[in-house]
């Protein structure tokens, strides 16, 4: 019976082994957080794929540091600061410089890029190009972005658009 139960025990092993090695083993927390985040830049604000946030936010999330006052929870909330934005800069783009990720947050540095042509929360177009550095910070549950903190070098982004000296 044992050597029946050893036997068993390492074909079990064996495949779990081989489906992990074929992909179907779910990614570590870890892992999973930082695909969500990578995702979250690339396909939502540099792409601009709004519908992305239905998957990658909770009904929930939380927006601690909106660009509008008291936006709505859940992605409903994030999508017209979305839209609002890359309006304001069509060639928005992120690049992730660090990304620091655990099994319940992530916390990623960028720099956004991009060409003021549209308006911008009431601040008329400039034509400028903007290099602005940003630190965000993602709560994260059950593969989804529950809670959002960002600072931005917003003094650095309104001396780059004219706005301020």
């Amino acid at each position: 019976m044992q050597q029946k139960t050893s036997i068993m025990r390492q074909f079990l092993i064996l495949v779990i082994g081989i489906l992990c090695a074929s992909n179907s083993c779910p990614p570590a927390p870890a892992a999973q957080n930082k695909q969500i985040v990578q995702r979250y830049f690339t396909e939502v604000w540099n792409s601009g794929k709004l519908e992305v946030l239905d998957e990658l936010l909770d009904p929930q999330y939380i927006n601690h540091t909106p660009s509008t006052p008291n936006p709505p929870p859940g992605p409903a909330g994030l999508k017209p600061i979305v839209a609002a934005i890359r309006k304001a800069f069509p060639d928005l783009h992120y690049e992730i410089r660090d990304l620091i990720v655990n099994d319940s947050m992530a916390v990623a540095r960028v720099t956004m890029t991009g060409t003021h042509t549209g308006d911008l929360f009431g601040q008329p177009p400039t034509g400028k190009k903007i290099a602005v550095n940003q630190i965000n910070i993602e709560k994260i549950r059950h593969g989804k972005i529950v809670e959002h903190w960002r600072v931005t070098d917003e003094l650095t982004l309104m001396k780059q658009i004219g706005v301020v000296q």
